[in-house]
């Protein structure tokens, strides 16, 4: 298990470093203006979708579904229940597209309706949505594919596609100047990355399963579990949607660059959720689903509590970081070019929002998969549903007083009710038993919080201070954190935890 969590958080990590490079070039030529606004939501919108009937709803009905057959009946039963899936998605995402396409106009007035009041701003935003709703149909068969290849104990294609993404937009934004706009630039990178990404998982699962084909529609008992698994995923997924829809629609209302100040704090703030949550939990699902398949109810336990000690031991210098030096992290990663220092101030702001949610965000998909390992995917659904009414509530309360920094930590809130809610119903159901050992655990992580954000602030200040006016002041104060941080947290942990904590984490 550690070392498909390495394979899917290596090949993450190198998808967020290559995207802090696409970021750097986004910041750099679109800055903070109408333009880059209007560039986020044709970049949000299908990916709003994607995040609802790809890799959120689709992902944790399909893999425990397809799981489920090929262990049961093996691969020949297995490859036509994907004949079957395949089919239906394919259909669903052509008539999604088609209506996207028509009725562009319309949807941009109902989900960036503070766009009605700047027509160029507008018919730009539409324009460029145009460009980028196909990516939604190359992903969600990327997702298929990359199921089944997970299944498969095959993580790595899947794990690297996004790098593709970043690629992709870094090519067309250096050539930006034969785009009617650098929105245009970005845009088309972003659906020639949708074919990139569909190439890669298409051919590596050719070469090793086969790819789904098209197949006459039965609605097999099969095909009927695993519809009546989606229906739930798919209202949790529109949960955690609608509340950035909400962010999108409201963001839409705030003073130019609110948008980009939430993108580049997201950014941020989703690197750790990608790197460590959604790596770790990608490896767990078809790990508790086959061992719950098997009825080894304890193994799949004790890996849902292996994963949790890795996903806070890897988080915890995120949280620290983005709660005490946001300032510092934005400057030295983006304020260049038209993206500006005030700029820089107001998307860190936003990033320590954020960071009071981050645990949670980390966590969530690992809390999750206890339920959705076994097909189980309504019990979730009140919980998202639950944090996401929260959630909503807050952005109202708050926009007005704390614009884009309201939206985030209205965010936050949400998803601790979210997680909150689902290890509750986790416990009494006994899917999971929080014993006095881990609740040990989980102060001695505090604790090595508190130590590793008092180590950030001091070096913040002092090593600031002692830079002066040199240059790049922020890139070197940058390179002082990770590396001063990296050491007090590495001692931190020796000393809390002990040598042998470590080592029986790594071996499990």
């Amino acid at each position: 298990m550690l070392g498909r969590i390495f394979t899917v958080g290596g090949y993450t990590l190198l998808s967020r470093l290559t995207g802090f490079a696409r970021d750097i070039m986004l910041a750099a030529i679109l800055g903070a203006g109408p333009v880059a606004d209007a560039f986020f939501v044709a970049l949000r919108l299908p990916n709003h979708f994607r995040a609802i009937f790809a890799e959120g709803a689709f992902n944790a009905a399909w893999v425990p579904a397809y799981a489920h057959v090929h262990g049961e009946k093996g691969e020949g039963a297995a490859h036509l229940f994907a004949d079957r899936i395949f089919t239906l998605l394919l259909a669903s995402q052509v008539v999604l597209l088609v209506v996207a396409w028509l009725f562009m106009p319309q949807a941009m007035s109902i989900l960036a309706p503070g766009f009605s009041e700047d027509a160029e701003q507008r018919r730009l935003a539409i324009e460029l949505t145009r460009i980028t709703f196909p990516y939604l149909l190359l992903i969600t068969l990327v997702t298929l594919y990359g199921g089944m290849l997970n299944v498969m104990q095959r993580f790595a294609s899947a794990a690297a596609a996004s790098i593709f993404l970043n690629v992709a937009m870094m090519m067309t934004l250096a050539l930006a100047a034969w785009f009617p706009t650098a929105g245009h630039a970005a845009a088309w990178g972003v659906l020639i990355s949708g074919f990139m990404q569909y190439f890669l998982l298409a051919g590596d699962l050719a070469f090793h399963g086969g790819l789904p084909r098209l197949a006459p529609l039965k609605l097999d008992e099969d095909v009927r579990s695993f519809f009546k698994a989606l229906g739930p995923a798919t209202l949790g997924s529109m949960g955690t949607q609608i509340a950035l829809f909400a962010d999108t629609i409201i963001g839409t209302f705030l003073p130019a660059g609110a948008l980009s100040a939430l993108y580049y704090a997201d950014r941020l703030n989703q690197l750790p959720i990608g790197v460590i949550g959604i790596a770790i939990g990608t490896v767990l699902l078809p790990e508790m689903s086959k061992r719950i398949t098997a009825n080894d109810h304890d193994g799949a336990m004790k890996a849902q509590r292996r994963a949790f000690d890795f996903t806070l031991l890897f988080s915890i210098p995120f949280v620290a970081a983005f709660l005490t030096v946001p300032d510092e992290i934005m400057r030295a990663l983006f304020a260049r070019g038209a993206f500006s220092k005030a700029d820089a101030a107001s998307a860190g702001a936003t990033l320590a929002a954020y960071a009071i949610g981050l645990v949670p965000f980390v966590l969530i998909r690992s809390a999750v998969a206890t339920f959705y390992a076994r097909k189980d995917t309504a019990t979730p659904v009140r919980a998202s549903l639950t944090g996401i009414a929260v959630n909503v509530a807050l952005k109202v309360a708050l926009m007005g007083s704390l614009a884009q920094i309201g939206l985030a930590l209205a965010t936050a809130v949400g998803v601790w009710t979210n997680l909150l809610l689902v290890l509750f119903f986790a416990v009494r159901r006994g899917f999971l038993v929080l014993d006095r050992a881990w609740l040990m655990s989980l102060g001695k992580f505090l604790l090595t919080g508190v130590i590793l954000a008092v180590a950030f602030w001091l070096i913040a200040r002092f090593g600031g201070s002692a830079l002066g006016a040199m240059h790049f002041r922020d890139e070197v104060t940058l390179v002082l954190l990770a590396v001063g941080g990296t050491i007090v947290y590495a001692l931190a942990i020796l000393l809390l935890f002990g040598r042998s904590w470590l080592v029986s984490l790594v071996r499990g």
